[in-house]
């Protein structure tokens, strides 16, 4: 068979070895059977789509119907062309003219309104016995059934695919148990500005993390990675469905703990805390005592405060040590030496031995919010017995 421009070398080795291997035991069939391989500007030509035409004919003229971005495509074939016998596929130069040709072959297509058409999908001639809504419904059935699980209106990744078969595996992939990688938009064909500019909305809505584009075995524009740069948009790429998810996933570990970085100042630990009356190193600004840790996990940080004297506030956790080494937390059980420092002047004028003792426990300060920044990035730091902990805190600082 011919070779010709835009049409990968593999198909054209096995059909040669298809040939030579089955000869005359390959017979013609009359029915249609056209797959769109890619779809291309050629200068002198415009649009243009490489189909293999397994059975049937193609002819000038014929009505086609492919599936698009948008819906069905309507349109005339202009010209059928096929690259001259013999001639290397990747050097360009003009092409052999048909008025009609029959498969098994290689054929670039010429026609109007091709720009969007999609690579992998099937293409359908309109016959006289054929109806017009019918193909369309049976092309756009075609993509409708791929898209049928993309949520655009929910948070998520944009996905773009090279076909539309390998889009359809790239999404059944990312759905599955295993990997559960959100989407909410999907594209075929190379990554320009404007899929760029849709998958920035993510930090409109205030999910800046989703703003990501997963490219499957398709390259970006030069100006769709530079408007990514300026946007924020993190675009991965990858020959290999699996390596985007390893990719996704680093990504998605740093952003975790970007956001457990950003959050720990407010982040309160549940901890209660028993002051050593013979370990009370400075009394005000800043209190240095040493205490046993009565449960929960006091951390570098948490606000601390005495229940039992009108819940008076005493500062934050600036400094902890363990043997005199120090750590930057303390769990039940330990027992540790303590600074805290005061966040203003009331703080600042509080006395050890005046407003509180050692018959006083210190307790962490939590709040709705502090509660909800535990759940979100910290869940897998806290243990059954420190969850109970904030539950009976919440009774303490009357937290609904």
């Amino acid at each position: 068979p011919p070779q010709g421009e835009g049409i990968p070398d593999l198909l054209y080795m096995l059909s040669h070895l298809t040939y030579k291997m089955l000869g005359e035991k390959l017979w013609y069939q009359p029915a249609l059977q056209c797959t769109v391989l890619e779809v291309k500007t050629i200068e002198g030509l415009g649009t243009t789509c490489d189909v293999i035409l397994v059975n049937g004919r193609l002819k000038e003229g014929d009505t086609i119907v492919v599936c698009g971005l948008q819906g069905a495509i309507v349109t005339q074939v202009r010209a059928v062309l096929t690259p001259h016998p013999m001639k290397e596929m990747r050097v360009k130069g003009s092409y052999q003219h048909h008025k009609q040709i029959e498969g098994a072959i290689g054929v670039k297509l010429a026609a109007n309104n091709l720009e969007s058409a999609l690579a992998g999908t099937q293409l359908y001639v309109l016959g006289g016995q054929d109806s017009e809504e019918e193909l369309r419904d049976m092309v756009e059935n075609e993509m409708s059934s791929v898209l049928e699980g993309v949520d655009k209106t929910a948070d998520g990744v944009c996905v773009q695919a090279s076909t539309l078969g390998s889009l359809e595996a790239l999404l059944e992939f990312l759905a599955s148990d295993a990997v559960q990688i959100p989407v909410c938009g999907v594209n075929i064909g190379p990554i320009s500005k404007k899929d760029v500019m849709r998958a920035s909305m993510m930090a409109t809505r205030g999910m800046p993390e989703f703003a990501v584009i997963l490219a499957f075995d398709i390259e970006v524009k030069k100006d769709a990675r530079e408007l990514a740069k300026e946007t924020g948009v993190k675009i991965m790429t990858a020959d290999i469905i699996y390596h985007l998810f390893d990719q996704f996933s680093a990504y998605m570990e740093e952003v975790r703990e970007r956001k457990k970085r950003e959050s720990l100042s407010q982040a309160a630990f549940p901890c209660v805390l028993r002051i050593l009356p013979a370990c009370v190193f400075a009394r005000k600004d800043p209190i240095v005592v040493g205490v046993d840790i009565v449960d929960g996990i006091a951390r570098l940080g948490t606000p601390i405060c005495v229940p039992s004297q009108g819940m008076i506030t005493l500062g934050r956790i600036a400094s902890i040590e363990r043997d005199h080494k120090p750590v930057d937390r303390a769990t039940r059980g330990q027992s540790v030496a303590m600074k805290i420092e005061p966040t203003n002047p009331t703080e600042s004028s509080r006395l050890y031995g005046r407003h509180f003792d050692h018959r006083d426990e210190l307790v962490s300060v939590i709040t709705r919010k502090s509660i909800n920044l535990l759940k979100d990035h910290f869940k897998d730091e806290l243990g059954k017995e420190d969850w109970r902990l904030v539950v009976k805190l919440k009774k303490v600082f009357e937290i609904q």
